[in-house]
């Protein structure tokens, strides 16, 4: 049975909106790696031993779960802790576009040139943007195709630009159920 389901991709792939989806209807706990690699969001990271002993809390305690995000590099030994592996790719364009928007939405006017998280938010997508040509040097493809290759568990690979139901159906279809079940069956 698969009740420890890890879902990641690149950033704006769409792994948490995912996750908080499928998690509702399947009756899972929807976790985050951002909510463990991050003292202080996106400024300050938790420092590493803290956020491993944070997560694997989590992972123990709340199962059946579903966790979006990254977790390569400081979360190599939660690879064991995963029954199915959900991989998302968009093409890069659609993914940064939906990045800025998320940013604009996150940050409003301060977004935007002159505004005061402009640089930060530069910053971002263009680091964003490495995802599909950097190497393992950084967050990106390669990466997370070397890390997936090191699994145990099964890899459902989502590569394709779908809308969220689309997601959940693919997903559920491939776990062989049909409609809304409870964690229990």
């Amino acid at each position: 049975m698969n009740r420890r389901i890890h879902i990641m991709g690149a950033s704006g792939s769409g792994t948490t909106t995912l996750a908080r989806a499928l998690a509702a209807k399947l009756l899972y706990t929807p976790l985050d790696s951002d909510d463990y690699f991050w003292e202080r969001k996106f400024s300050v990271q938790t420092e590493k031993h803290e956020r491993l002993r944070r997560i694997r809390q989590d992972l123990e305690d709340r199962e059946p779960w579903i966790l979006s995000g990254a977790v390569c590099g400081w979360g190599d030994g939660l690879k064991s802790c995963f029954d199915l592996v959900i991989f998302l790719w968009i093409p890069p364009n659609l993914r940064l576009e939906r990045l800025r928007a998320r940013e604009y939405e996150r940050y409003g006017e301060d977004s935007l040139p002159g505004g005061s998280k402009y640089e930060d938010v530069q910053a971002f997508l263009k680091w964003a943007a490495l995802y599909d040509t950097a190497g393992a040097e950084v967050r990106s493809r390669v990466l997370h195709e070397e890390w997936l290759s090191g699994l145990q568990c099964p890899v459902l690979r989502l590569v394709e630009d779908l809308s969220v139901g689309e997601r959940v159906e693919r997903v559920l279809d491939y776990l062989g159920h049909s409609g809304v079940h409870s964690a229990g069956e």
